[in-house]
Order: C-alpha cells, then sequence, then structure tokens
C-alpha cells in the first residue's frame, strides 16, 4: 500500500469515527443550537431515574425491540449514553436502533464524562453544572 493510500484510509478511519461517535462538549453544543436530538439512556429504568442527562428518554437497552422502538421518528439523530466507559450498553443500543433503521451516535464517556465536564443532570441525585471549557475547542 502507498503511502498515498494509506493516508487515505486513516482519514476514513476518523471521519467514520465521527460519524458514529460524539462526545459530551459536541452534544451540549448540538443540544444548545437546537438540533433535533433524542437522547437516549441506555441503561435501567431505575439508574436513569437516579440521575441521567437532561431531557433524555429512557429506553433500556434490553427493551428494545421493533415493537418499543415503533413509535420513534426514524427521521431524528439518537445518541445514546450508558454509565460510561466501564459499560456497553450504550453500543448494545446503537447496534438495535441502528438494525431498526435509525441514525445513532454513541457517547463517549456516557453520564460520567458528561458528569466530568461539568454538565447538569436531572433525576434523584441531580446536580447543577459547573461547565468547563473543551480543551480541545481551539
Amino acid at each position: 500500500m502507498s503511502l498515498d493510500q494509506a493516508l487515505r484510509h486513516q482519514i476514513a478511519f476518523y471521519e467514520n469515527k465521527l460519524e458514529y461517535e460524539t462526545d459530551s462538549w459536541d452534544l451540549y453544543i448540538a443540544l444548545q443550537e437546537g438540533t433535533d436530538i433524542v437522547i437516549v439512556d441506555a441503561r435501567s429504568a431505575e439508574a436513569y431515574a437516579t440521575e441521567h442527562i437532561p431531557g433524555a428518554i429512557s429506553f433500556p437497552h434490553r427493551t428494545i425491540t421493533a415493537e418499543t422502538a415503533a413509535a420513534l421518528n426514524r427521521d431524528r439523530l439518537y445518541v445514546t449514553y450508558c454509565d460510561g466507559i466501564g459499560c456497553n450498553a450504550s453500543t448494545k443500543s446503537a447496534v438495535k436502533l441502528a438494525r431498526l433503521g435509525f441514525r445513532v451516535k454513541e457517547l463517549l464517556g456516557g453520564l460520567d464524562w458528561w458528569k466530568r465536564d461539568g454538565y447538569a443532570t436531572e433525576g434523584k441525585e441531580a446536580r447543577d453544572g459547573t461547565r468547563v471549557a473543551c480543551g480541545c475547542a481551539g
């Protein structure tokens, strides 16, 4: 493989990652700009009730089927999340929703990184946000 071909493959790899993943900074900005996104909390209903990203819907990955997803709008972008890097519920949800024909991105770091970046949460253990500027924004 030539250097030019290798570079094209590398660029395609990174472009594909951005097509299917997002981080808390980009999600926050998209929400502030009014982007039509549905945030999907893929954890249990109990975990959702305890604390979740504002505006997220509770849709545990174990409950996703063609029947339970029938009321969802296929024209919207769905961003799935779970607890964080030690949990794969967001990946399981993303796969299930994509197989059902939905556009999906996975939130890197899940709820853990959302909170680490200083964004507010909702639920029984909700916390106020103390937003930190993204070090990669500039």
